[in-house]
């Protein structure tokens, strides 16, 4: 892949930061947005735009067309058997919320048990504690072992008649495994327990298939797909979509309205209340036909041989502990530095140009598990090189004259 090209398709790459050139390595926080996909926004407003599925002039015509193209390319790019089976949400995270609240209302209750994991991130956690309060479940957790995975054999383990839904990660943002998601849903369907899967690290970095994969639920996260930010997706199942009631109640998810009743819309309308997020969605189908152009396959391969480099040329820094050594790995490396917090080596590293992210990354329980406060995070996108995790290891160097460590 010519990286030199492909970073210059990146509006944001041709500015400095304090007189350095920009190594962005924090795609898991938030991806950088090609000019195809601002620009795109902006010619939406300029020339196309109107609230969609309310009005019938023309320009609500086409922007309705455009919406409605857009959720068909996204069909189509997941390989989901249904257009219906796509929901527009404003995030990963509300989308976890949609199924929490309206597959929690209708199908758990009192003493029911919700199987997730110690790696989740906040957003595939908090929504399911929400559930617990209310109905009074109960949450189990699988495991992290020492090598910052979650075996299957774990999650089985925890599995019973109680069990009522698997919530999991595709891949962490913190330690990078990427969990072994197929061979959960094939356990799961033994027990007929539905899967959800949190996708916003997974579906910038893997191919999705959801014929293959077989997950009842996908959430994603748009802006770290080289999308606009405010977007998200769920797949969900069409079986499911069609028992599960509305999680929002207003304009445009309603069949008819009467003081005695109210009936609802079909899916996946009766899931997109109120007005929509038109540009971002039409703007999405650019992020995809960018993906598209240079192929999920290459853009993986790619990733990975910059993170593997990052990886090894980290190990020979004796300052630094890497967190996590699983097996399959996504484009994430977290680490720590003795003697210096990771929000100090963020700062240092600012001032060489270096943009990382330090924290807990919304996974205070994994860090609680690994028994440190916070860490690090170098993440990828296809616009890095071998080059950046050169430049982020002599910021690292700068960083360990600065602290005298």
């Amino acid at each position: 892949m010519n990286i030199k090209n492909i970073k210059s398709e990146f509006p944001i790459f041709k500015q400095k930061v304090n007189g350095k050139p920009l190594v962005y390595l924090d795609s898991a926080n938030s991806s950088q947005k090609p000019k195809a996909v601002i620009d795109r926004i902006s010619s939406f407003y300029e020339t196309e735009f109107s609230n969609v599925g309310r009005s019938v002039h023309s320009l609500a015509v086409k922007a309705t067309n455009r919406f409605e193209d857009s959720r068909d390319i996204v069909k189509n790019y997941l390989n989901a058997k249904f257009r219906e089976e796509i929901i527009f949400t404003k995030g990963a995270t509300e989308s976890i919320n949609l199924v929490a609240s309206s597959y929690g209302e209708k199908f758990i209750k009192e003493g029911d048990e919700i199987l997730t994991t110690e790696l989740e991130h906040h957003s595939n956690y908090v929504p399911w504690h929400f559930l617990r309060q209310k109905k009074g479940a109960k949450i189990k957790f699988a495991p992290v072992n020492e090598k910052g995975e979650v075996v299957i054999e774990e999650i089985k383990k925890l599995i019973n008649s109680k069990t009522k839904i698997i919530a999991i990660t595709h891949i962490s943002n913190v330690t990078g495994v990427i969990m072994p998601v197929k061979k959960i849903v094939d356990l799961a369907k033994e027990k007929n327990i539905p899967v959800l899967v949190d996708g916003t690290q997974g579906a910038p970095h893997l191919k999705i298939d959801m014929q293959d994969l077989g997950c009842d639920f996908y959430a994603i996260s748009c802006h770290k797909m080289y999308g606009p930010n405010g977007l998200g997706i769920l797949y969900a199942k069409k079986k499911w979509l069609e028992e599960l009631p509305p999680y929002q109640g207003g304009g445009g998810m309603i069949s008819e309205v009467l003081k005695e009743k109210i009936t609802f819309a079909e899916t996946p309308t009766k899931f997109e209340a109120g007005t929509m997020q038109t540009a971002e969605v039409v703007a999405f189908s650019e992020a995809i036909k960018f993906i598209e152009k240079l192929g999920i396959k290459n853009i993986q391969n790619h990733e990975n041989e910059v993170m593997e480099y990052g990886i090894e040329k980290l190990k020979k820094n004796n300052s630094i502990n890497l967190i996590g050594d699983p097996k399959e790995r996504g484009s994430v490396i977290c680490f720590t530095m003795k003697g210096i917090h990771p929000h100090d080596i963020a700062t240092i590293l600012d001032e060489d140009g270096v943009a990382i992210r330090a924290g807990h990354h919304c996974c205070q329980i994994l860090h609680d598990k690994l028994g440190i406060p916070a860490t690090a995070r170098a993440s990828l996108g296809v616009y890095n090189s071998k080059d950046d995790i050169d430049k982020l290891s002599d910021a690292i160097d700068n960083c360990k004259k600065i602290f005298k460590v």
